[in-house]
Formats: structure tokens, C-alpha cells, sequence
């Protein structure tokens, strides 16, 4: 009860804040509200205690300082929570997205395909104009052609009455709703194949099968990769930039210049522009994975195409259970080729979504602004580091964890675990002893220098003297960055702290399942001896779990047993038994013998049947006597 007065208090408290929100000319989610309660009560400096129950006081506050945050004007921190909520309601895996799609078209060929269903045809001029729509069907389906276009109607027209004649269009009609839906889906996926085969045979046949991809996907594969790649380097050049201006201003060696802008701000759009590389490079992955299933599509459509035309080559006529398969596959290569340009698309629109959530860094800090703060040797060392942070593939020998020198944490190495390059890194990559010493500040982690494993979870460091010094005591710093994310709510999502914040949670965060396990692997050797001790070999031992089940269940049976006057397996050595048996003697008895009597047969003899029509009949009996 209590817990559903609570949640019930919440929403009014959300609903309040989005109205008061739309009310001073702010749009804004319940999404993103309820976000911006939650870190609001996280944050210790509200002076919020979340284990009682809030006063109207309180609520009053709390409203208050919701409002206050949602209503910043240019606040980096603001847009990128922005970002991650616009993320997390628009971005899913690949396979919920290749759903959406699938699901998205049927339903906007649902209103065709009824149409096509449900018609009760009874004149000729009403089965024409349900022909027509198949044909209109196939086209929207198909997107090969659309219905306007005269010469993709002839085309698909010629294909259907090739499968499908007119003829027979009433005994489809006379079918029930769900047989009907199965012929049109059968005869779509035919007449889809026979279009692909009849593009594909116009021209040469290298050149046929590149232009057999949908227009949609020729475009979308050249531009989306290359959209994504250019924002992600800008995205990376300022994030470096801004890292290299925060570790200049953060560190404690080097006596600053004065500056006149804030460092929470600085460290506000180095977080902005974080949280936009990590999002750019989840897209870009998709993508890439999106261009190498087009790849394997089209193989195996060129593949299909060449079986289909040894089939069809130099022959009158063809059987349909040969041609109407390979006419079927080519149908679901071409509708797998769709699905992964719409996936592109879908991937290029949230990319050009981002970048709205970006614009407060860029007009508070312009990167020519940026530039003039950095000496040219500071840009010149980020790019290099930029460049050398997405693979990590050199790490000074010096600089390695021996993890022999270690016995109480465990380390792993590049050289000593299998699938290095996978590994689910706590904080998403990021060096927490450098964002704990420098107050904030962002900074990879290089896996190559070692991994430390602590309670089940894996930790990445900048440098080898942040690596030991965590490792001397983790569980401070992992408490440490949690203060640090209650402070900036973006760190919470951007750090992969969900777990430790319960009340906060994430779509794009990957299931347990999913996370890849790190196996440690080494060089050992185990040899067993046969028997070591020749003196103490049992005789009885038994290897055999099924035998020991066997004599066990003897025994068992045994011990319910009694001897009575009979012998054992363990008393029939001990006297001589003789038992004398007779066979049965033959015994025979006589009976009387069985006689029989024979009754004579009837039979009579009529005279005068013939040659005459009034005269008398003679009846003469012939029986023997039974004497005789």
C-alpha cells in the first residue's frame, strides 16, 4: 500500500512538473521529467532524504528545483540528458528494429490486402477490379515499381497471369479469408521473383546483380556510414580538446591562467560530447553490420540468379515445383534487402537527431575558442591520443601489470585472456581513479596496461600508477565515482551506473546474458597415476556408477528376504541334493463306435404336363421304401 502511494505521488508530482513546463512554453516528456526527479533526490546537495517520506515542503522544493533545471537556457548537462532519453525511447537492438519494420509494413498493406479478402465479387467487372488490386498489391510490396508507373503495372500484369491467369480468380474468391491471405502472400513472393529474374536477365550478368539492390539501399549504404564517420571525428577532435583543456585546468602540477568561464561548464560539454561519441559509435557498428549482411544477401542472391538460369536456360518449358522455390528465395533475399535499407535509415535519422543535443557546447565554446586556450602542441598531442584510443594496441613494456606481484586482485592480460577485446569494461571504458583525482575529468582507459578484475567486475586505467593506486583500495573509489554521478545525473547513464542506482534504469543497456565472461587461460600439466601405492589396490573397487546401482539394489532386495528349506547361492555347496522325477504314463480308454442310418429321399413324378392344356395330371410316388 504504501509503496503504491508512493509511485502514485511521483507520476502527480511529474504530471505537475510537465505542466507547469508546458505551461512557460517548454514541451517537454514525462520521460525526461521523471529522469530529472529522480537525479534531483540522488543529489545530496538538495538535502533530500529519500528513506521518508517527503513533506509538502519538500514537494514544494523539489518542484521547484525540477523547474529550475528543465527551464536552463544553453546547459550542456541539460542537453545531453535530452540525449540519452531521446536515445533510450528511440534506439533498440537489431532485431526489435528489423520487427518494427516488418510490422510497420504489413500494417500499411493491411487496408490492400482486406480489401482483396473480403470482396464478394459477382460480376465480371468486379473480378477485373480485384485483379487489379493484386497486381497493385504485389507492386506495394514488392517496391520494385509503384502502381503508378504504366509500364511496372505490364510488367507485374505479365508476371501474374503467367502463375495467376484471370480464370482463376473465382475459385480463389471462393476460398476462406485465411486461405486467400496464404495464395496472395505464395503468389506475391512468385511474381516478386519472376520481376527480380527478368531485371536481372536484361543486361550482363556482374552488372545486373550490383544493380539488383533497391534504389533505397544503394543510397542509403553511401550515405549513412559516411554521415556517421564524419560526426563521429568532429564529435571525437572536440571531446579531445575539451579533455585536454579540463586536464590542464584540473591538474594540481600546473598553475593555470586565469579564464573567464566556469570548469563545471567545460567538464558539462566534455560530457555532452561523450555521450554523443558513444551513441555515434553504437550507430556506426549497426551500420557496418548492416553493410556486411547486404554483402552476404548479395551473394546469395547471385547465387540463386544462376541456379534459376541454368534451370530456365534453353528450355520451353520449365515445372513449376522446380522454378517456383528459387522464384520464392529470390523474393526473401530482395525483402531481406529492404528491411536493411530501412535499418540504415532508421540509423541515419537518430544520428541527425543527435546533433540538435549538441548544440550548447558549441555556443558556449566554439572550437576556434577552444584552440585559442590550447597551445598547438596540447591539439596535436589529443589527436594522437584520439587516434590511438580505438584500438590501444601499444602499451610501453613498463607500463604492463605483472600480476605475479599481486596476489590478493586479479589482472588480466591481453596475453593470459580469451576474448580481451570483448570485455564488458565497468564505467564503460573510462579510468575511474582519473575521473575521482581530477574531479570529474573523462579519460580512457588502456585495457593493454591491465584489467582489474574486483567483485565480478573489470576496471581500465589511463596509466600504470592509476592502476596501482586503485587497486589499493577499489571499493573507495567505486563509492567515490557514485558521489560524483549523483553530482552530474549524465554520468549515471554515460558510465553504465544503472545497477548501482536502482531507481534509474536504461533501454540500451545489454542484458546479463549478453555480457561476455573473461576466461583466463595458462600453460599447466596434470599426470595421475594409475595406482601410486601398489599395496592398497581394492580388488572390489567398482567404476561402473550403474554396477554399484545394481549391487546396491541386490542388496537392498535381499535383506526383505528369507530362506525357507531351499537352497542358496551360498548353501548349495554345502550337502548333496538328489531329486528323482517319472514321466507320464501313456493311458489310453475305449469308447463305443459311432453308426449312422440313411432316410431315403423323397421324390414325386407328375405325368401330363405337356401337349395338352385341360387334362388331368398323374401323381406317381417314387420314394424307396426304408426297408428296401
Amino acid at each position: 500500500m504504501y509503496r503504491a502511494h508512493a509511485e502514485s505521488a511521483i507520476k502527480n508530482i511529474i504530471h505537475e512538473i510537465a505542466k507547469e513546463c508546458a505551461a512557460r512554453g517548454h514541451a517537454v516528456s514525462d520521460t525526461l521529467v521523471a529522469f530529472m526527479v529522480k537525479a534531483v533526490l540522488l543529489d545530496k546537495r538538495n538535502g533530500f532524504n529519500v528513506d521518508r517520506t517527503l513533506s509538502d515542503q519538500d514537494v514544494q522544493k523539489l518542484v521547484e528545483l525540477c523547474l529550475d533545471k528543465l527551464m536552463e537556457k544553453c546547459s550542456p548537462s541539460l542537453d545531453t540528458i535530452k540525449m540519452q532519453v531521446y536515445f533510450d525511447m528511440n534506439y533498440t537492438s537489431r532485431h526489435e528494429f528489423l520487427e518494427k519494420i516488418y510490422h510497420f509494413v504489413e500494417s500499411r498493406l493491411s487496408p490492400v490486402r482486406q480489401e482483396i479478402t473480403d470482396s464478394r465479387v459477382k460480376t465480371k467487372e468486379e473480378l477485373h477490379a480485384v485483379y487489379q488490386k493484386i497486381i497493385t498489391y504485389i507492386l506495394l510490396h514488392s517496391a520494385i515499381g509503384s502502381p503508378t508507373d504504366v509500364t511496372a503495372v505490364q510488367e507485374a500484369t505479365a508476371a501474374l497471369q503467367s502463375v495467376f491467369p484471370p480464370t482463376e480468380l473465382r475459385a480463389f474468391m471462393a476460398l476462406s479469408k485465411k486461405d486467400k491471405e496464404q495464395q496472395l502472400t505464395e503468389l506475391t513472393m512468385i511474381v516478386v521473383g519472376i520481376k527480380i529474374f527478368n531485371k536481372a536477365s536484361k543486361g550482363e550478368e556482374e552488372a545486373s546483380i550490383h544493380e539488383l539492390m533497391p534504389t533505397v539501399l544503394k543510397e542509403a549504404l553511401s550515405v549513412t556510414n559516411e554521415n556517421i564517420e564524419k560526426e563521429l571525428t568532429v564529435t571525437q577532435r572536440l571531446a579531445w580538446k575539451y579533455t585536454a583543456l579540463v586536464e590542464k585546468l584540473t591538474d594540481p602540477n600546473i598553475q593555470p591562467k586565469h579564464y573567464d568561464m566556469p570548469i563545471a561548464l567545460l567538464k558539462q560539454a566534455l560530457y555532452n560530447m561523450r555521450q554523443h561519441e558513444v551513441f555515434l559509435k553504437l550507430l556506426l557498428a549497426d551500420a557496418c553490420l548492416c553493410g556486411k549482411h547486404v554483402e552476404i544477401l548479395q551473394r546469395e542472391l547471385s547465387l540463386q540468379m544462376k541456379l534459376l538460369k541454368e534451370k530456365v536456360q534453353s528450355k520451353t518449358v520449365v515445372p513449376t515445383a522446380d522454378v517456383f522455390p528459387v522464384f520464392k528465395g529470390l523474393s526473401k533475399l530482395w525483402s531481406g534487402l529492404k528491411e536493411e535499407a530501412e535499418l540504415l535509415n532508421i540509423l541515419n535519422n537518430i544520428m541527425f537527431n543527435l546533433q540538435p543535443f549538441c548544440t550548447s557546447q558549441a555556443t558556449l565554446f566554439s572550437e576556434a575558442y577552444l584552440n585559442s586556450l590550447l597551445e598547438v602542441s596540447e591539439i596535436e598531442t589529443g589527436e594522437q591520443t584520439m587516434t590511438e584510443s580505438s584500438g590501444f594496441t601499444f602499451c610501453p613494456p613498463d607500463e604492463h601489470i605483472d600480476p605475479n606481484q599481486w596476489k590478493t586482485q586479479e589482472w588480466l592480460l591481453p596475453e593470459t585472456t580469451v576474448g580481451f577485446n570483448e570485455l564488458q569494461l565497468q564505467y564503460n571504458g573510462v579510468c575511474a581513479y582519473t575521473l575521482v583525482i581530477r574531479d570529474g575529468l573523462l579519460l580512457p582507459g588502456n585495457p593493454h596496461i591491465g584489467v582489474l578484475k574486483h567483485k565480478g567486475k573489470l576496471y581500465v586505467f589511463s596509466s600504470k600508477e592509476a592502476a596501482l593506486k586503485f587497486a589499493l583500495r577499489p571499493d573507495d573509489f567505486v563509492a567515490e565515482v557514485a558521489d560524483k554521478a549523483k553530482g552530474s545525473p549524465e554520468l549515471i547513464q554515460l558510465l553504465k551506473l544503472h545497477k548501482q542506482f536502482f531507481c534509474v534504469s536504461s533501454h540500451s543497456e545489454p542484458s546479463n546474458n549478453q555480457l561476455l565472461k573473461p576466461i583466463t587461460k595458462c600453460e599447466s600439466g596434470t599426470q595421475t597415476d594409475i595406482h601410486p601405492m601398489e599395496t592398497n589396490v581394492v580388488m572390489s573397487y567398482e567404476w561402473n556408477e550403474w554396477e554399484l546401482r545394481r549391487k546396491a539394489l541386490k542388496l537392498a532386495d535381499i535383506r526383505t528376504k528369507k530362506t525357507h528349506s531351499v537352497q542358496t547361492d551360498l548353501s548349495h555347496m554345502r550337502r548333496e541334493n538328489i531329486t528323482q522325477t517319472w514321466p507320464p504314463k501313456n493311458i489310453a480308454c475305449q469308447s463305443k463306435r459311432d453308426s449312422e442310418n440313411n432316410v431315403p429321399k423323397p421324390q414325386t413324378y407328375l405325368a401330363g404336363l405337356r401337349g395338352q392344356r385341360d387334362g388331368p395330371v398323374v401323381k406317381t410316388n417314387l420314394t424307396r421304401p426304408v426297408n428296401d
